[in-house]
Parts: structure tokens; C-alpha cells; sequence
């Protein structure tokens, strides 16, 4: 019988989405097959200390620990030592014992800052461990909205009207920030931080005073600022995998039942409120589906990304489409768009885990080509 491949899923982490993660690390666990991998789970809190398995596997529910293995489960309950290998291509050590076994894939499921933006990837590039997922230059700038929107650009790729600035910009002169807004975007506008994602921190401005109040909770949550335009259309969705040949799903949509809840915020997409559902496939032509799908691959490539992503869209009235922007580590919950696409386009989530750690070691034996001496 082979040796099962120890994979490592890494959740938590300091960012606002940190209770999203652990629901993302939930699905991954109770998913993955257990014939194929033994789960070692790695928990990042939100103060940033790395917790060792037994720790980690603290902070899911009962019925996901039980899924664990008695060794993950198992060991003292202590900060995680994290000790690149390159030889052995692995964590050295997980924990106190000087013994245990290097993990052969990590899955990170941080979503957000200090997981979503290449931190982690680097950390995970510089020790040479294969992990699912984009690179660090991809995660980066996935993650930064106004990178993403220059390289949409680049590519062709039709995007809102959108400005930016910094947090010190607004807090040295707000009026003249006020004014800019008006006079580029105009109301309504969406403003966001630029750097996190599941709607955290985002909000709808409709005057000067809603405007400065938006700004205000965005600049809790980073130093770059976003303001958007408000498109009137549909929130479409498609899931992409795969490293150099990527493929894209069917598409999914979220449908609106209340008009109050017309902005999908982090509490319509992650509680059961019955104001919005997410339905796939998407309701539109198989033209537009089409398009829909290729839209996103060319999305995908135009931040190098590798491994998955989801890519959001705008389907206008007119039945015009717009890139919205590209999630690198997509949610994963069980209410998350992404698994549901997949599955929608015939392809079960654990199958999608396998196809994920097999991508994850085709792009660290990718990257062990390159020379790195003259």
C-alpha cells in the first residue's frame, strides 16, 4: 500500500478573515481523503503565534478533530517550530520532538493579509516546500487591488473606474481626498481597503458624509484605499485550477431576495440571513458562459497565478462584462462559491483537493529546474 502523503493545512492567521479560514480549513479536513494523506493541522492565532497540531486542532470543531489522525491530534500543545529542509524538501520540525516526519504539501487556507499576499508563499518558496496554491509575485498582487487593476488593464481586460490613495493621504487632507472622489467617481461608490478580501472592511458611499465614515472603516484595515465605481449588473463568479494549462468552471451567481441586502457584505456571504443564495450554473447564456470563462483564465494568467483562484465579474445590463478582481485563496467553506462551482461542473470537492496537491508538487518540481548558481 503506498505511504500516504502528509499534508499539512495551515489556518487562522492575523488577518480579518481569520474566522473565515478556520472554516475554510474545516471543509478541507473533513473533505480530503484520508486513504490518500494523513492531515497535520497547523494553526497561525490572531496575535501571530504558529501553533503546534495538537493546538491547532483545538481551534476546529469536535467533528473535524475526529477526522484527524491520533498523532495529529496527539503531542504537546506548544508553539510550532517552522525550520526549512530543502534536502528533504519538508518541515524538519512541527513540534518539540526532533524526530517527526517533514510534511510533504502544505495547504495554506489563509485567507486575507499575512496568508492571501504572498507572505506565507514566500516563507513556503525560501524553504522549498511544495504548497497549493499561487506564488508569492502572484499572491501579492492578487491580494493588492490596484496591482490587480493595472495588470487587468494591461491585459485588455475591461475594469471599473476606480481611483486610490493612501491612509496618511486622508488623515493629512480629507477635503481635498472628498473632492477628488466626487469629481473621478462620483456617488454611489464602493470603498474598499486595498489588501483583504470576503467584503471585509468594504462599504457603500452615497454622499460626503457616508463617504468619509467608509473611508474611516477601510483605513482600519489598511494603509491603501480604494474607491470603485457602482456597477449596476450581476456578481458572477467562475473557479479556475491548474498551473500553465488552467481550466475554468461553470460559473456561479449570487441572487438577491431582499433589496436591503443588494451589497453583498461579510455577513450576507458567510451567515445564513436567506437574503442572498448562490446559484450555479449562473443564469446566462451559454455564450456568456463561455466568455464568462474565458475572461477569467485570461485573468488568472495575467497575475502569473497557479494552483487556484476564483475570478468575480460584473455582468452589466447591457450585457456587457467587467473583471471585478481575482481571489488567490478563495474561500473554501461550505457555503463558499468555489467548491460549488466545481461541483456544479462535475468535479467533487475532494477530487479537487487531489487535483490541488498534484498541481502544488508539478510547480515546486517546476521551480527545482531553475539553476540558482552561474
Amino acid at each position: 500500500m503506498p505511504k500516504k502523503l502528509r499534508i499539512g493545512v495551515i489556518f487562522g492567521g492575523r488577518s480579518g478573515e481569520h474566522e473565515v479560514s478556520v472554516r475554510s480549513a474545516r471543509s478541507v479536513i473533513e473533505a480530503i481523503d484520508k486513504s490518500k494523506y494523513e492531515v497535520v493541522p497547523i494553526a497561525i492565532s490572531k496575535e501571530g503565534n504558529w501553533l503546534a497540531p495538537a493546538a491547532a486542532a483545538e481551534l476546529l470543531p469536535k467533528k473535524t478533530r475526529r477526522l484527524l489522525s491520533s498523532r495529529a491530534r496527539g503531542g504537546p500543545k506548544e508553539d510550532v517550530a517552522i525550520i526549512g529542509d530543502p534536502s528533504r524538501s519538508g518541515l524538519m520540525r512541527l513540534d518539540s520532538d526532533e524526530s517527526s516526519e517533514p510534511l510533504d504539501v502544505v495547504i495554506p487556507v489563509l485567507h486575507g493579509t499575512y496568508g492571501e499576499d504572498g507572505t506565507i508563499q514566500g516563507l513556503l518558496e525560501m524553504a522549498a516546500i511544495p504548497f497549493v496554491g499561487c506564488g508569492t509575485l502572484a499572491s501579492a498582487c492578487g491580494m493588492d487591488k490596484v496591482v490587480m487593476k493595472a495588470l487587468f488593464r494591461d491585459a485588455g481586460l475591461p475594469i471599473c473606474n476606480y481611483i486610490w490613495f493612501l491612509r496618511s493621504e486622508w488623515e493629512a487632507a480629507s477635503d481635498k481626498v472628498s473632492r477628488r472622489v466626487v469629481r473621478q467617481i462620483g456617488f454611489p461608490a464602493f470603498v474598499k481597503p486595498a489588501n483583504l478580501g470576503s467584503s471585509v472592511g468594504v462599504s457603500k458611499a452615497n454622499d460626503k458624509t457616508s463617504l468619509a465614515k467608509a473611508i474611516d472603516l477601510a483605513a482600519r484595515y489598511d494603509r491603501k484605499i480604494i474607491v470603485e465605481e457602482l456597477v449596476d449588473g450581476r456578481e458572477i463568479e467562475c473557479a479556475v485550477i491548474g498551473n500553465d494549462d488552467p481550466q475554468a468552471s461553470l460559473p456561479g451567481e449570487y441572487v438577491v431576495h431582499d433589496e436591503a441586502a443588494r451589497f453583498l457584505d461579510y455577513t450576507e456571504k458567510y451567515s445564513s440571513t436567506g437574503h442572498v443564495d448562490f446559484v450555479v450554473p449562473a443564469r446566462v447564456s451559454k455564450a456568456t458562459a463561455k466568455k464568462i470563462q474565458q475572461m477569467a483564465v485570461k485573468a488568472y494568467q495575467a497575475i502569473d497565478a497557479s494552483g487556484l483562484s476564483r475570478v468575480d465579474f460584473f455582468l452589466k445590463l447591457d450585457g456587457s462584462l467587467m473583471v471585478n478582481e481575482v481571489n488567490t485563496l478563495p474561500g473554501l467553506t461550505d457555503v463558499s462559491g468555489f467548491p460549488k462551482m466545481w461541483e456544479a461542473s462535475g468535479i467533487p470537492f475532494p477530487r479537487i483537493i487531489d487535483q490541488l496537491i498534484e498541481f502544488a508538487i508539478e510547480r515546486h518540481r517546476e521551480r527545482a529546474r531553475n539553476e540558482t548558481s552561474i
